[in-house]
C-alpha cells in the first residue's frame, strides 16, 4: 500500500455478522451460538448482540485482539503498525451499536467505546481513531448518546453513515413522491452531525455509498469499441473500469453538497468489479473492491488474487 501511495482505515470490530463481530465474541465467551440475521431474523440477532456491551468476558477477548493487532509489526516492511504511515486511522468497529434502551446498557456502550479508543491510543499515539458509527441512528436515534461517545478525547474524528432506503425515508414504490423527503432528511442529518463535530473540534470524515454518484461517470468513458478509457476530466490514481458505474439516472446534488461542505472522499460498493480511485474536482472518488463481488468470491479475472486483492481493503488514496 505504501508503495502505491495509499492509506488504510483499519476497523477492528463489527456490529454485524459478516466479519464475526459482536456475535462471535459472545460465542467465544460462552454466551451461545452467534446468530445470522438472514437465517435467524434481525430482531433475534439484535437482541442477541445487545448483550456484548455488558458481557465482560466478550469485551476482554476483544480488548486482547486490539492489543494484538495494534501492536503488530508489518511483516513486509518491518515497521510496527504504530509507525506505519500506510495506516490512516484505526476504527473501533463497523457501525458499532448497543441495541439497548436501558440506561445501564447505554452507559456500558459509552464506556466500551471510550475504553477501546483509550486502549488504541495507549499503544499507538501516532494515528487517529474513529468510532465507525452511523451517527445518531446507530445510537438508538439519540444524538445525546452519539455526543457522549464522540466527546471522548481519544476519538479524533466523527463518522456517519446514511441509509435512506434502510431507514424508510424512501422506497422503490415511493421514489417519486418521497425523494424530496429523503434528500431533506439527508441534508438535516449531515448538518446536525457537522454542528456537533464543530462543537468538539473533530475532523470531518468521508462518505460511503452503495450506489455510485453520477459524477463517477465522468472519470472513464466508453470508446467506439466499448472499452472504458480515461475521460481526461479526473486524475486517476490507480485501477481500471471494467463495467458501467451503475449510477442512478437522477443527480441528487450530493456531490455539489460535498464540495460546499468541504467533503474529501467517497467510497462506493457493493456488487461491482471496478477498482479505481480518482480525484475529480478535488474529491477522491473510490471503489471499494472488497465490498464488491470480491466479497462473494466472484472477482473479475483481471483483479483476482495477487497482492492488489489484499491491498485494496478499505482504501483511502492520499495525495
Amino acid at each position: 500500500m505504501a508503495e502505491r501511495g495509499m492509506k488504510a482505515v483499519l476497523y477492528i470490530n463489527n456490529t454485524w455478522e459478516w466479519s464475526g463481530g459482536y456475535g462471535m465474541y459472545l460465542e467465544w465467551a460462552g454466551a451461545g451460538k452467534a446468530l445470522i440475521p438472514a437465517i435467524d431474523g434481525y430482531v433475534p440477532f439484535m437482541n442477541s448482540v445487545s448483550r456484548f456491551v455488558t458481557n465482560e468476558k466478550a469485551k476482554e477477548l476483544f480488548y486482547n485482539h486490539v492489543k494484538h493487532v495494534v501492536s503488530r509489526t508489518n511483516t513486509v516492511t518491518g515497521k510496527p503498525y504504530k509507525d506505519d504511515p500506510a495506516i490512516f486511522s484505526w476504527q473501533i468497529g463497523n457501525e458499532p451499536r448497543c441495541f439497548r434502551s436501558d440506561s445501564t446498557g447505554r452507559a456500558a456502550f459509552v464506556d466500551f467505546m471510550w475504553t477501546t479508543a483509550s486502549l488504541i491510543k495507549s499503544i499507538d499515539p501516532n494515528h487517529m481513531v474513529s468510532s465507525g458509527s452511523e451517527g445518531s441512528w446507530g445510537c438508538e436515534n439519540s444524538m445525546d448518546l452519539y455526543e457522549k461517545i464522540h466527546s471522548c478525547p481519544d476519538i479524533d474524528y466523527m463518522n456517519i453513515h446514511i441509509w435512506p432506503y434502510n431507514w424508510n425515508w424512501v422506497r422503490e414504490n415511493t421514489l417519486v413522491t418521497n425523494l424530496p423527503v429523503a434528500i431533506k432528511n439527508t441534508d438535516d442529518y449531515i448538518d446536525a452531525h457537522l454542528a456537533l463535530a464543530a462543537k468538539y473540534g473533530k475532523a470531518e470524515s468521508f462518505l460511503y455509498f452503495h450506489i455510485p454518484l453520477v459524477e463517477y461517470n465522468n472519470v472513464f468513458r466508453a470508446d467506439e469499441n466499448g472499452r472504458y478509457v480515461p475521460s481526461g476530466e479526473a486524475e486517476i490514481l490507480y485501477g481500471e473500469q471494467y463495467e458501467s458505474t451503475g449510477s442512478s439516472c437522477y443527480n441528487s446534488g450530493m456531490f455539489d453538497a460535498m464540495l460546499e461542505k468541504g467533503g474529501q472522499a467517497v467510497f462506493c460498493g457493493h456488487d461491482h468489479v471496478n477498482d479505481w480511485c480518482a480525484i475529480y474536482k478535488g474529491v477522491h472518488l473510490t471503489y471499494n473492491l472488497p465490498g464488491g463481488y470480491a466479497v462473494y468470491r466472484c472477482r473479475h479475472p483481471e483483479t483476482a488474487g495477487g497482492p492488489d486483492a489484499v491491498h485494496r481493503l478499505l482504501l483511502l488514496a492520499s495525495d
